[in-house]
């Protein structure tokens, strides 16, 4: 536990009808004793004027209190429900800001501290990051799944069946002196496998980079041919610009979108040619190149066949008689008149959907697949030796990748970049 006391305003931005400044520390109580008049009852709303040093009324508030180490972060906590004005809230951290041992709390800091304090581990707050940053149902229901602790149950079940594993294995270690020693029971490489099997289920587990992100849809083809008039029918807007000129598209352009609830990214690119002497055009095919190796889905529109592998052919300009024609197209629309559009939409709505993680069950994170990996691995060597010192420390490692996937080891630099994520009072 920290020795600062660190306050901040959890609610949305000023003005506002309430706004709830959020108190947190080993001297919370402060709070209440010096701005409210005295101590309130635990969990319980109680409305008290809150005043500076000089016994000035702040404001008239609804005061709650949460002793720890039952509270969010562990610590005592303090919330004011203040008048939302930004007079308002600027006097009480004002005030705070006198009071020894209290500073702002940095971003993600309240969240940090109830994963210190054992409030919650690594996979809930990633979940909880996810869920502040969600803007489709799916995106609510994955990360609500996570910060509910789908995945830390799962861990805690998969860390107990490697303690039992290895609880067995010291005990033969422990008698493989004796005439009657001990040896692994039947069901030892049962169990291992089982669990080797459910850990190979959840590192095929859909991407939570890909639900965050979008489903990347890039559309790419060579200059001219239609990419860009495609991106804003898609789009219904005009956000790229579209001309007869070839090479008008430089750079590549991003629009997230939501669709039937499924999280997209749109990505329109620069026409890829090999011969222009214009720097600017050439940085901008080079970015386009750059953009089709991180797709879920290119939508090819250039000559049939030569696009990247496993590229959607989609015949353009379907309202023009002497186009160019695809002899297998997965779509053929005109940006024109919106004919075959809405198909094409549909169409990656299913692909989308089909990708990414289906109702119950949960998306993971690169880290968490990395560790689930990782006790993979140890796993599977197991069965290569029938050295019960190799045995033991092969459980080990599995053990040491689930303490890493709940935050309990080594995890400091991952845990920087998870809680600069938060805002500021959270």
């Amino acid at each position: 536990m920290t020795d600062a006391t660190i306050f901040a305003l959890s609610s949305g931005r000023p003005p506002a009808a309430i706004a709830v400044l959020r108190i947190s520390g080993p001297r919370a109580t402060d709070a209440l004793v010096g701005m409210a008049g005295g101590m309130v009852p635990p969990r319980k709303a109680s409305v008290r004027h809150l005043r500076d040093s000089e016994g000035a009324i702040l404001d008239k508030a609804i005061v709650l209190f949460f002793p720890g180490p039952a509270s969010a972060t562990g610590e005592d906590s303090v919330e004011f429900h203040l008048h939302g004005g930004r007079a308002v809230i600027a006097a009480v951290e004002r005030e705070l800001s006198t009071l020894p041992g209290f500073r702002p709390a940095s971003a993600g800091e309240f969240t940090r501290r109830s994963f210190a304090n054992g409030r919650l581990d690594l996979s809930e707050a990633e979940g909880l990051a996810d869920l502040l940053e969600a803007e489709t149902e799916l995106q609510r229901r994955n990360a609500q799944s996570l910060a509910d602790g789908a995945l830390s149950q799962q861990v805690a079940e998969w860390r107990e069946t490697v303690l039992m594993l290895g609880a067995e294995v010291e005990a033969v270690l422990d008698f493989s002196d004796e005439e009657d020693g001990e040896d692994l029971s039947p069901t030892f490489h049962v169990k291992r496998a089982a669990l080797q099997a459910e850990l190979e289920r959840w590192a095929d587990a859909p991407r939570l980079e890909a639900l965050r992100e979008g489903f990347r849809v890039v559309i790419a083809g060579p200059p001219n041919i239609g990419k860009s008039s495609l991106f804003n029918a898609i789009l219904r807007e005009d956000v790229a610009i579209a001309t007869p000129i070839a090479g008008t598209t430089r750079d590549v352009l991003f629009r997230p979108v939501a669709i039937d609830g499924i999280p997209f990214q749109f990505v329109d690119t620069a026409g890829i040619r090999n011969e222009t002497t214009d720097q600017v055009e050439k940085i901008g095919i080079e970015r386009a190149k750059s953009a089709l190796a991180t797709a879920d889905v290119v939508l090819w529109l250039g000559p049939e066949g030569e696009g990247p592998a496993g590229a959607w052919e989609i015949e353009t300009k379907s309202d023009v008689a002497n186009r160019r024609m695809k002899e297998m197209p997965v779509a053929v629309v005109s940006a024109r008149t919106g004919a075959g559009v809405d198909d094409l939409v549909r169409d990656l709505v299913t692909l989308a959907r089909d990708r990414m993680p289906a109702p119950g069950s949960v998306a993971i994170s690169n880290f968490q697949r990395a560790q689930i990996c990782d006790a993979l691995d140890a796993l599977c060597d197991i069965p290569a030796s029938e050295d019960m010192l190799v045995f033991a420390e092969r459980l080990r490692l599995a053990r040491v990748a689930f303490d890493r996937l709940t935050g309990k080891s080594d995890v400091e630099a991952m845990l920087d970049r998870l809680f600069s994520r938060f805002c500021i009072g959270k």
